[in-house]
């Protein structure tokens, strides 16, 4: 296809402490957008009228659906999300602690962000950037846990284990998602740690208990862009980086976001869509709560996750993961091209139990693989109790009675404030 015309060069630190600055060359016909397409009175129109709620609540049936079938298909996985469980849940109630400390110390006032930066990046944080707080990234049932006085967001990204992550999907690769999100919350201790001993409080979101949508602040931040697999790309670690943020008082200079040439180039690229096996992956993108992006079919996407080690085949076959955003870039300047597209080094993965996949070719399912529970477990639990009173026929006074029985159970089981983490670390149902 040929060299294309460099449109801008991006500079960035190195990927760790202590490496040289990196350039990204965008060609010129990728620049289009710096973040991502937002329509911003949308944006507060549905924040305002129809709040967000997370994931694992809405979804809360499938998401117990796919507990047991886990434990059915893959004992192996099971038992390493609860020995996770186990390990990451203690922390959950240490940062939320966090939030209700005093600063140490009286504040200055002047702007400590190159401190807090290279603070970050002394811990080992890959990226770190500071917007403003949008509250319209709250979850509705999470709203009175949040802060309302701390305006500042510190946006931070831990990078996954590259050489394991390569594994996916496994346990390997799902090992060391769960090492990034303990890594992440021992960070980040030690960070509002630092910034209570400068004078300035904080209250920490992820891992695991967030309080809502990261990304779009990252993208704000110009930590990346949105990906057509609905995930971060930034700049070292592709889809491999683990979101947080911590929001805080302290005096800090916001960032801004950046055209890196994603938004065009993954037009262009189009893997993650094509190497989905259940095909959650939309090409096209649509507008949804006023933002431009490809919309996922999670009802596509959980039975997959479910019953192969946490999938992820999205994050495998991003060239951006797996070579880096320079080298992706550079390449397509010099070619026209999309760095390890077509080839079995960036396409191939293995399914467990079905073998292998090069590129261009796929698993194929049966439509019953794709059925499970949607909503929430009550509203399973109603439906299950209305298809059986409808379906029963006359019912003695003790059949009624068990059928209530069974039903107030299982309301008060979805109810319960029993925590679980949902699906590896996404989020806490409760």
């Amino acid at each position: 296809m040929g060299r294309r015309k460099l449109g801008l060069e991006v500079n960035r630190p190195g990927r760790t402490l202590g490496d040289p600055d990196i350039s990204i060359p965008v060609a010129q016909d990728l620049l289009k957008v710096k973040g991502v397409p937002i329509r911003d009175p949308e944006v507060s129109y549905y924040s305002r009228e129809f709040p967000l709620e997370s994931f694992s609540l809405t979804e809360s049936a499938s998401a117990v659906w796919a507990e047991k079938e886990r434990e059915k298909v893959s004992p192996e996985i099971s038992k390493l999300y609860s020995d996770y469980q186990k390990k990451i849940l203690p922390w959950v109630d240490k940062l939320a602690d966090i939030s209700k400390r005093s600063p140490s110390v009286s504040p200055d006032g002047t702007d400590i962000s190159n401190a807090v930066r290279a603070k970050a990046r002394e811990l080992g944080y890959g990226e770190v950037g500071f917007v403003r707080f949008d509250k319209r990234y709250i979850y509705s049932s999470r709203r009175s846990h949040v802060r309302q006085d701390l305006p500042s967001a510190i946006c931070l990204a831990v990078e996954q284990d590259y050489v394991k992550t390569q594994e996916i999907p496994g346990i390997t690769a799902e090992k060391a998602q769960g090492d990034a999100y303990l890594k992440q919350a021992e960070l980040s201790v030690k960070l509002a740690e630092y910034l209570l001993q400068s004078g300035y409080s904080a209250q920490i979101s992820g891992p695991v208990w967030h309080f809502g949508p990261l990304i779009p602040m990252f993208v704000q931040a110009g930590l990346g862009q949105l990906g057509v697999n609905g995930q971060l790309l930034s700049p070292h670690f592709g889809s491999r980086a683990r979101l947080q943020i911590l929001i805080t008082d302290a005096p800090l200079s916001y960032d801004s976001p950046v055209d890196y040439g994603i938004y065009k180039l993954c037009e262009t690229c189009q893997i993650c869509f094509m190497r989905c096996p259940g095909k959650a992956i939309q090409a096209q993108r649509v507008w949804f709560r006023g933002v431009e992006k490809n919309k996922l079919i999670s009802r596509r996407c959980r039975p997959v996750m479910t019953r192969f080690s946490g999938c992820g085949i999205c994050i495998k076959v991003c060239p951006v993961q797996k070579y880096g955003m320079a080298p992706v870039m550079e390449h397509y300047l010099e070619t026209g091209e999309i760095l390890g597209k077509g080839s079995d080094d960036l396409e191939g993965f293995e399914l467990q139990g079905k073998g292998y996949y090069p590129s261009g070719k796929l698993p194929s399912f049966d439509r019953e693989f794709f059925d499970m529970p949607e909503g929430t477990q009550q509203d399973l639990a109603l439906e299950e109790l209305n298809t059986q009173l409808s379906t029963s026929g006359d019912l003695s006074a003790m059949q009624k009675e068990e059928i209530w029985t069974r039903f107030r159970q299982r309301v008060e089981a979805g109810a319960s404030k029993e925590r679980r983490i949902v699906d590896m670390g996404m989020d806490i149902d409760v």
